[in-house]
């Protein structure tokens, strides 16, 4: 992952604050996606493959994470 860290264009949500503490993501070429602390930068990171990703996309935006 240390060579995915160091070129990859990591983003934040367009909901987040642009100070604040969240997660940030990357999609890579080979399709899978990265998703790290932003606090933690240079820390570790998961990586999903992309349809479990766009899965658990699906299930958030469906509200299955709703309180």
């Amino acid at each position: 992952m240390s060579d995915v860290r160091a070129g990859a264009a990591w983003f934040k949500s367009s909901y987040s604050r642009p100070n604040s503490d969240c997660v940030e993501a990357v999609h890579l070429s080979n399709g899978a996606v990265g998703v790290r602390d932003s606090k933690n930068p240079a820390g570790p990171a998961l990586l999903f493959e992309g349809a479990a990703w766009d899965e658990f996309l699906a299930d958030v935006r469906g509200g299955a994470f709703d309180r």
